[in-house]
């Protein structure tokens, strides 16, 4: 919105083409006058040449040329240019006139009757030439006669000068006068610029509220727009820091707080067994405030990945295979059954499977993945099952992890993708921020995620949530 820059730039678009075309609009324009101060000259020198070849006659066999006094003043008419003349009769004789003036070139092949035009140097001086051939004999037994009438250029060049400066001066005084009226145009058309631009530079620095585009320009509404559009973002990224911020320093209070008050107790503690005990509850706490760093970590992580995660085609069925085997210590250490399933539908029950290829970003799919497979073994009890599954029908790719723990109250069931939200009666260990990092991924993925009971009516009747992704292609 720089004034100046975008005033100079049009004026550089403006005036440069005027600058590089002055010069050839000159000769132009001199080409223009030299041709209209040619042409009443022209008819003059065709006069004169007609004139002179009716002076011509035989004479006893002989060309001769009788000049009349009126004959003699018309050829000398002129009292600023100088006239010569020329009659060149048989085997290039000269009958009359200056001997020197130049004659045609070798292929300036005779045309009689007709008056021709040239230009030449006589005697140092630039000349314009008429001439014609006349057949003054019956038959072939004379050659023609060539007459010639010479003049030189003052007078036309005075009268093209006249031309171009009635021309070329009116341009000089109007160029001035039209670059100012530019100047005064842009000017005023480019202030409403420069008033957004103080309003702009005017704000504080933490405001990112929308431009008002009114006062403006038209044809700038396209960049208050998009400059807008650009404080949207930047108000969003900053509100999510501020929210982080917030939240990592709301949920790391609790934990650090418990630590200390441990490592206070276990500091006093004598009893060997008490003390052991206590140091067991400050390596638990601290390993739940390193998951909530973590889970924190990603969160953020994940939020500023949104508009910026390229997806690339990959495998579901593959990718989620090799996500399960890194959780099967896990689950033998915990005494869960953990599994996994493919489902893959037919086409009209021949040819090959559907496909399970979708568009994602392997680091955020294991992000979520690791997230409600993690979640499901927290909520299993010993010896329960958590099946991993992946559907594919063609339209469609789902990803299904299902559990056979307590599940989820219906009534729970959307605040649990809200940030710290725990369901109430459960005693595991969680930061309450593993399913909103699923939510975003997923929605970065244009994906949905469901909760369902995994079996209905039963008791536990476990959990199983079902994302569900565009197949690739689809």
């Amino acid at each position: 919105l720089e004034q100046r820059s975008l005033f100079g730039e049009i004026l550089d678009w403006m005036l440069a083409p005027l600058l590089l075309l002055w010069p050839l609009s000159v000769a132009i324009t001199f080409l223009i006058a030299r041709s209209l101060a040619d042409a009443p000259f022209d008819r003059a020198l065709d006069d004169r040449t007609e004139a002179l070849a009716q002076q011509v006659r035989v004479a006893s066999e002989r060309v001769v040329v009788i000049l009349p006094r009126a004959a003699r003043d018309f050829l000398a008419a002129d009292d600023e240019d100088t006239v010569y003349y020329q009659v060149v009769g048989g085997r290039g004789k000269t009958i009359a006139g200056e001997a020197d003036l130049p004659r045609p070139g070798l292929y300036d092949y005779p045309e009689p009757g007709k008056v021709r035009l040239r230009n030449a140097i006589y005697r140092g001086d630039p000349v314009r030439i008429g001439y014609l051939y006349i057949d003054l004999a019956e038959g072939e037994e004379m050659e023609p006669v060539l007459v010639q009438v010479a003049e030189t250029l003052d007078r036309r060049t005075r009268l093209a000068n006249e031309i171009i400066k009635g021309v070329i001066f009116p341009q000089f005084m109007i160029l001035p006068v039209a670059v100012l009226l530019v100047w005064l145009a842009l000017s005023r058309g480019l202030s409403p610029l420069k008033t957004l631009q103080r309003r702009i530079r005017g704000r504080d620095p933490d405001d990112v509220s929308p431009i008002d585009p009114r006062g403006a320009p038209e044809e700038i509404a396209p960049l208050v727009d998009a400059f807008n559009d650009l404080l949207e973002r930047q108000n969003a990224i900053v509100a999510a820091q501020k929210r982080f911020i917030a939240d990592a320093a709301h949920q790391m209070k609790t934990p650090l707080a418990g630590l200390r008050t441990q490592s206070e107790l276990a500091i006093r503690e004598r009893d060997p067994v008490e003390q052991q005990r206590a140091l067991e509850q400050i390596a638990r706490s601290s390993q739940r405030a390193a998951h909530l760093v973590s889970q924190l970590l990603a969160l953020a992580r994940m939020e500023n990945l949104r508009d910026v995660a390229t997806l690339e085609p990959l495998d579901l069925d593959a990718f989620a295979r090799e996500a399960v085997s890194e959780w099967v210590p896990v689950a033998i250490e915990r005494g869960i059954d953990l599994g996994y399933e493919s489902e893959r539908a037919q086409w009209d029950g021949e040819g090959p499977d559907a496909s399970a290829r979708i568009a994602g970003h392997p680091v955020l799919l294991g992000e979520l993945a690791n997230n409600l497979i993690d979640n499901a073994l927290r909520y299993t009890p010993r010896d329960g099952t958590v099946t991993v599954r992946v559907v594919a029908d063609g339209r469609r790719v789902l990803l299904e992890i299902e559990d056979s723990g307590p599940g989820i109250p219906e009534s729970d069931r959307e605040l649990v993708f809200e940030r710290f939200y725990r369901v109430l009666g459960t005693s595991v260990d969680g930061s309450g921020l593993g399913l909103p990092i699923v939510r975003e991924i997923a929605i970065q993925h244009g994906a949905t995620i469901e909760v369902d009971d995994a079996r209905p009516g039963q008791k536990p009747p476990g959990t199983r949530f079902t994302v569900t992704f565009p197949v690739l292609g689809g």
